[in-house]
Order: C-alpha cells, then sequence, then structure tokens
C-alpha cells in the first residue's frame, strides 16, 4: 500500500506513546489520521498538530468505539489502515501469600477479565468493526483494501511473574493473527502483529531511573529501550509491504524475559 494523502487511518491508544509515534510517522507521510483514546487533552493536542481528528474511545466499550468510527469516517471517510496500539497490564500472582499476615489470596477473576476485555477483546471489536468498513471500499492497484497493525508483546510469549492477565490477553492478539488473515485475505485486507519488548513509553515514565537502566541494561544489543519511533516505522513496513500478511514479529532487541 503507497502511503500518501489518499489513505485514512485509525490509531487506538493514539494519543502518546507507540500509538502517537505511529500517528506522527503516518501522518508524515500524508495519510490522514484519526487518534481513538481516553486521554482527550493529550488526543485533541496531538490531532490538532497531526491535522487528524481524536475521537474519546474506549475500546472495552463498544458504543464509544461504533461513535469513534462514525466520527472518524465523517471527518475523512472509510479507513484503509487501523493500527491497535490501546492497552494496559496489571501485575497480581495466580494465588499468593500476604507477606505480613500471611493470609493466601487469589487473582481476582473481575481484574483477569478486565484486562481480556481491553487488550483482547478491545483490539478483536476494533478490527471486526474496521474490516467490516474497509469491505466497501474497491481495491487499490496492489490489490490492497486495507491493513491492520496490532500491538501484543513480548509477554505473549516471556510471561513473568504476576503477569498472568496481561500475557493471556497478548497472547490471544497473537493467536487470532493468522485465523483474521485467512478470513479477510479474499477481500484484500491484511494483518499482522507487532509484538514490542521494552519501550520507553509514559508507562515506564513513571517507573525510577535504576529501574529504567537495569531494564535497558537486559536487553543484548542495543542495550537501551525501544524508541516509539522504531515501532512505528515497523508497523509502517507492514502497511506498505504487500506480502507481510498474517505474520507476529518481536521487536525487543534480542531479549528474552526472565521469571521477574
Amino acid at each position: 500500500m503507497k502511503l500518501d494523502s489518499s489513505i485514512v487511518a485509525v490509531i487506538t491508544g493514539g494519543a502518546s506513546g507507540l500509538g502517537a509515534a505511529t500517528a506522527r510517522a503516518l501522518a508524515a507521510e500524508g495519510v490522514k489520521v484519526a487518534l481513538f483514546d481516553m486521554n482527550a487533552e493529550k488526543g485533541e493536542a496531538l490531532a490538532r498538530e497531526l491535522g487528524g481528528v481524536f475521537c474519546a474511545v474506549n475500546v472495552a466499550d463498544e458504543a464509544t468505539v461504533d461513535a469513534g468510527f462514525a466520527k472518524a469516517r465523517a471527518a475523512h471517510g472509510q479507513e484503509r489502515i487501523l493500527v491497535n496500539c490501546a492497552g494496559t497490564g496489571i501485575a497480581v500472582k495466580t494465588a499468593a501469600r500476604d507477606r505480613n499476615s500471611g493470609a493466601i489470596k487469589s487473582h481476582p477473576t473481575a481484574d483477569f477479565e478486565r484486562i481480556i476485555q481491553i487488550n483482547l477483546i478491545g483490539t478483536f471489536r476494533c478490527i471486526a468493526k474496521s474490516a467490516a468498513g474497509m469491505l466497501m471500499l474497491a481495491p487499490l492497484s496492489d490489490g490492497d483494501r486495507g491493513v491492520i497493525v496490532n500491538t501484543a508483546s513480548v509477554a505473549a510469549q516471556d510471561g513473568q511473574i504476576g503477569q498472568a492477565a496481561y500475557s493471556a490477553s497478548k497472547a490471544g492478539i497473537v493467536g487470532m493473527t493468522l485465523p483474521i488473515a485467512r478470513d479477510l485475505s479474499s477481500e484484500g485486507i491484511r494483518i499482522n502483529t507487532i509484538l514490542p519488548g521494552t519501550f520507553d513509553t509514559p508507562l515506564l515514565g513513571t517507573v525510577p531511573d535504576n529501574v529504567r537502566d537495569a531494564l535497558a541494561a537486559a536487553v543484548p544489543f542495543p542495550k537501551r529501550l525501544g524508541d516509539p519511533a522504531e515501532y512505528a516505522s515497523l508497523a509502517l513496513e507492514m502497511c506498505r509491504n504487500g506480502y507481510f500478511n498474517g505474520e507476529a514479529v518481536r521487536l525487543d532487541g534480542a531479549i528474552r524475559m526472565g521469571m521477574r
């Protein structure tokens, strides 16, 4: 797919981090961007900067997702690109003893369900609704009707202590990539997934410097945190390269996460 002003993109989690970097990279190619996010202040500011549109969306809430697509399409037209970056995580052991009292407690099921709802079902919800819209478009000269890029995590394969919910949600994204690629193959819609390692995103902005340094030192090469622009570069290549389909690709500096 050639990236230019004739192309419209929707980026979930587009107000900051990996999503914002991807929105900037797409806009630099002339692509019209719509940002789905819950942070209106950051989202509106970035949309103004990029000449895009901000849509207040919680991917776990179907009504706001529908309203977001309606607003984005009214402003720019039907999207040919969807990049799913919205997500969150928690760290809770499956079962554990309280360090002080010794009381045994289990992982709250509601917390597990919340992570699955946001990361996995929220991603699928946006995929299904975007793909349905893409079906109304005529194929481009290269045969592409549209392209979808998802965000999983190296935790999908190397989940650490306390990451059962997060790892399950991200592994689900990896697991559904190929079946969705097959579902949409006859319609000329491609889908791929990126598994980022430790990236310098706002989530890590709250972490003490010594912890950030330790995370960076754990990366085999280069010994640093990933730059969101590097994620964006791969996302754009997945859009451009018409033979890139049904793949889940680690972007992690060769890191393999330990138990903790």
